[in-house]
């Protein structure tokens, strides 16, 4: 059995030494004060080691079935859901006005790492409903909203997104699902989607599904897309259940991982569904719900190798092997453990240092979402460059993190029984949906980079620039933390150039780079990432902490990055500057 215990401390010290939350100015974060966040932190741990954690086996090894048209989630599926909606966690920062409790989006991500780390399959009913409650927010009318939001936000209704089809992944101006107009001006809804994560389950009362699909009128290509509201059964203007819809569950995917999660075939056989947004423009609908979802796909991706990193250090301290090369460090055991070998050293602070570095970027997009959210374009449109960074990266990343941590065990992490396998093919997911990590590299150097004139690219450039200025005289941290960085950053300014130059009269060369300049942009921001923390360390220590073995444990592994991880930043832009040449030399018929 696997053990997971929320990094409290980690996060509170983000929250309130790096961000500053409460001191930022933004509406209701002035009552995020250390107690206030620590208490909430504190019972969604005690939640997810208590209730979710021991499940997430269970849900591994049964799976959920299809039975006579109704699927079935795993044992102690539908109580542990209970007590996440009792506790108020499926609403905690949506709209007061439905239900919800209004709290900052970075507490629900901060929430959400949690709850994934402890149990991903199982976290994932609520998350896509978050989604679509965000989508319907964003887009729907006011009677959609009063309709559907109240319900969802509680969960008592949970949510879906139809995008993908048979013959169609990424590209979805293939798809084939069709709208056909009625006089009441809703939509029957025709067609198949396949790989629906929570597309139907025994834990909630409705399932509303938002789906992609083509009305008449709309011409070829995305651009004649719509996005519709779909509810699994229809709701009465009272606003109780009716009639179920001709929405049917095919079959349930039989998956590598995230077993626990009902990953459907849907079939809509007209099934009256209502426009959400304006016609033929569904895309830009979906998309509120895409960017919410691949944010919190990287999410899952750090998540889950945090709740492997935990075992592996556990195993590492626990299991005896060999002798310490420097001298016998546990005479009186026949051997030491393996924590004292340098080499598993080496794969558990590459895993921590990723960790602590990519939580601390997801905290700071999703507090850019907050500022957003507040009118802050700037702040909006770093999180929108950053997206495809924090989605491919952290997840490219975190299975990493994921195998290294099964490395630790040895043959024992192969073996089911330790519970290792479900960490690593739980995290293989995370980079294929959502837009599969090709596609989040070639969003970002083929649309993200030039967005608003390069505005955003240059802003992060800058930012990084003013970071680096502002401590220039911190002794302490410029070797260790400033220059590293500065070399960083003036290896991703080089290879945005290098696409600027090459891109236009050769596309090949920028998107047979795209993949590495991904890399290479999360490389350094997590080296940013780390510049703060470093900061905030070392002005603790200065200050003269209470706790200072976490501050000085902060700033070790800070330096480990910067030393171990940054300079892959050179390799990166190496492989960038080869062009497509070496990538496209092969022809397609000699492979």
């Amino acid at each position: 059995m696997t053990v997971y215990k929320a990094p409290v401390r980690d996060m509170q010290f983000l929250l309130h030494d790096v961000l500053n939350v409460a001191q930022s100015g933004l509406p209701g974060h002035e009552d995020l004060d250390p107690a206030f966040t620590q208490a909430i932190l504190d019972a969604a741990g005690q939640l997810a080691s208590e209730v979710l954690a021991p499940l997430n086996l269970i849900g591994d090894q049964q799976g959920c079935v299809l039975e006579n048209g109704i699927v079935r989630t795993p044992e102690g599926f539908k109580p542990a859901f209970e007590a996440v909606k009792e506790g108020g966690w499926t609403g905690l920062d949506c709209d007061p006005e439905y239900g919800g409790q209004g709290m900052p989006y970075v507490m629900g991500l901060a929430t959400g790492e949690i709850f994934v780390s402890a149990n991903m399959a199982f976290n994932m009913y609520q998350g896509l409903t978050h989604g679509a409650y965000s989508a319907i927010h964003a887009h729907g009318t006011d009677e959609q909203k009063a309709a559907y939001l109240p319900k969802m936000v509680s969960c008592e209704w949970t949510g879906t997104m139809n995008l993908t089809e048979p013959h169609c992944g990424t590209d979805l101006g293939m798809l084939r699902t069709r709208a056909e107009p009625q006089d009441d001006g809703s939509y029957l809804i025709t067609g198949q989607k396949i790989f629906i994560s929570a597309g139907d389950h025994d834990m909630s009362d409705n399932v509303i599904h938002l789906v992609l699909a083509k009305a008449p009128g709309g011409g070829e290509g995305t651009k004649g897309i719509s996005l519709f509201i779909v509810p699994k059964f229809l709701v009465n203007e009272d606003g109780l259940l009716g009639a179920r819809q001709p929405v049917s569950v095919g079959k349930i995917e039989e998956k590598m991982g995230i077993h626990g999660n009902a990953t459907c075939v849907m079939n809509y056989d007209g099934a009256r569904g209502w426009l959400l947004g304006e016609l033929h423009k569904g895309m830009r609908a979906m998309f509120t719900m895409m960017n919410e979802a691949r944010l919190g796909v990287g999410l899952q991706g750090y998540a889950v190798a945090e709740a492997a990193y935990q075992n592996a250090v556990a195993y590492a301290r626990d299991r005896l092997q060999g002798r310490a090369v420097t001298g016998t460090e546990t005479p009186q055991g026949p051997a030491d453990p393996i924590i004292v070998h340098p080499d598993v050293r080496r794969m558990l602070m590459d895993q921590r240092s990723f960790l602590e570095g990519a939580r601390a970027l997801a905290f700071w997009g999703a507090h850019m979402i907050d500022r957003g959210h507040n009118g802050d374009a700037a702040a909006e449109g770093l999180v929108s460059l950053l997206t495809p960074v924090i989605k491919g990266f952290l997840t490219d990343k975190g299975f990493e993190g994921a195998v290294q941590a099964q490395q630790v065990f040895g043959g024992h992490g192969y073996i089911e029984e330790q519970g290792m396998s479900q960490f690593v093919r739980d995290a293989r997911i995370a980079m294929i949906y959502e837009g599969a990590n090709g596609i989040q590299a070639l969003d970002l150097v083929g649309r993200k980079l030039a967005q608003d004139g390069g505005r955003h690219v240059l802003a992060f450039f800058e930012m990084v620039k003013t970071f680096i200025k502002e401590n220039e005289g911190n002794q302490a941290l410029k070797a260790d933390f400033l220059d590293p960085l500065k070399t960083a950053s003036k290896d991703l300014q080089t290879a945005a150039m290098f696409f600027m130059e090459r891109g236009m009269k050769n596309p090949n060369d920028a998107l047979s780079g795209s993949y590495d300049f991904m890399h290479l942009f999360g490389h350094v921001a997590l080296g940013l990432m780390w510049g703060r923390m470093a900061v905030a360390a070392q002005a603790a220590l200065d200050a003269g902490t209470e706790d200072a073995a976490f501050h000085q444990d902060k700033l070790t592994t800070g330096r480990y990055y910067m030393k171990r991880q940054l300079p892959m930043t050179a390799t990166h832009l190496a492989r960038i500057r080869s062009g497509a040449e070496p990538v496209m030399a092969l022809a397609a018929d000699r492979f």
